[in-house]
């Protein structure tokens, strides 16, 4: 813009030193040829052309100089001013006195900002602590030896969109659940169909404090008296179990059925159904389902029944002993010493589909 402005502002000088050598009469007969030239420019043009900041500059330069001769200059601004309206150019003027006025304030003093690790442990103590309010972080701080204003703690929390103490203390189904998840249960079913396209049912149970999966049986036809001795012998297993089982949740399929409740409900279980389609309300059994068919069954052709519990037997306790879970922060549902040092070995699982490392013992 400053080339510019310096290319115009040339221009400029260069016409006015040409015209101080033309007689009065050349230069009004000059004006008089200009006015006509913009007057047909204009009736050809549609679009009246865009301005640069320079060339605006010098129009209200020249139209403020004009506008304090008498009322005979006056009329001849009206004539001279084509390109555009006068209230454009008074505009143009009130911009630039804006920007004559527009500066960069500069911080003078006020309080220095605040450290990145006192304000990430002020978020760290009001996540781990949704009923602490401001004043009880403030003496949470200063017992680690960092003094800061409540009203800090209040701007930092602001900031990262944590509400205050009465309602972020507020409990949610996520940390209610997670409270008892070691005492509850979840269970369904899921279909594999064999190489002679027979459909078999699988059910399982699987624990949603320590993901461990139980396998109670497959069969091609799940009716009332199967369904509930497979019932009657997981809850057997459970007595073995330290931790005792409260709640057991199943969707609404009809396979389970009134006396499959029972025998739960006997042993002090409570039968928790999920709502009308909604699988979600029983995700941990879902992404069981997932997983079993992405890592085993999609890879191998079920030849019958027994072939399938053989299957999912050995994939079932490579699941619980030796495959990370994320949900468990890569540890294993039924954690085993491991030795730190030693040579690194590999078990294949299901004929080389999957692979389970571990150290030799030393």
């Amino acid at each position: 813009m400053v080339y510019h402005f310096l290319l115009c502002l040339i221009t400029l000088i260069v016409d006015l030193f040409a015209s101080i050598r033309l007689a009065p009469d050349e230069k009004d007969l000059q004006i008089a040829l200009l006015q006509q030239q913009l007057r047909v420019l204009e009736r050809k043009v549609k679009k009246k052309p865009r301005l640069s900041r320079p060339e605006k500059l010098m129009l209200v330069a020249f139209t403020t100089r004009l506008q304090r001769q008498t009322q005979r200059w006056q009329e001849r601004l009206r004539e001279a001013v084509l390109l555009v309206q006068p209230e454009t150019v008074l505009k143009w003027h009130r911009e630039l006195v804006r920007r004559k006025w527009t500066f960069r304030r500069r911080n003078h003093g006020g309080r220095p900002k605040l450290d990145g690790e006192i304000e990430a442990l002020i978020v760290r103590i009001a996540r781990e602590n949704p009923r602490m309010g401001y004043d009880k972080i403030q003496g949470e701080l200063l017992k680690l030896g960092f003094v800061v204003d409540p009203t800090t703690i209040k701007n930092v929390l602001r900031r990262h969109r944590l509400l205050p103490a009465p309602q972020r203390g507020k409990s949610s189904w996520r940390s209610f659940l997670k409270h008892y998840r070691e005492q509850m249960l979840a269970c369904d079913f899921f279909t594999v169909e064999t190489l002679q396209l027979q459909t078999l049912y699988v059910l399982f149970f699987i624990e949603l404090g320590s993901r461990r999966v139980h396998l109670a049986g497959c069969t091609p036809h799940p009716d009332t008296a199967w369904v509930t001795q497979q019932a009657r012998q997981f809850v057997w297993q459970l007595d073995e179990s330290s931790i005792p089982m409260r709640f057991l949740i199943h969707d609404r399929d009809s396979k389970f059925t009134t006396s499959f409740d029972q025998v739960f409900v006997s042993e002090g279980i409570d039968i928790v159904r999920t709502p009308f389609r909604a699988p979600r309300a029983n995700a941990v059994a879902e992404r069981w389902v997932r997983s079993v068919r992405q890592e085993c069954l999609d890879h191998l052709l079920i030849l019958n029944q027994r072939h399938l519990i053989r299957v999912l037997k050995e994939y079932i306790d490579y699941y619980n002993v030796s495959r990370p879970h994320q949900g468990l922060d890569q540890q294993v549902p039924i954690p085993r010493p491991r030795s730190p040092q030693g040579v690194i070995r590999c078990r294949e699982v299901l004929g080389g589909i999957l692979h389970d490392y571990y150290r030799d013992a030393a």
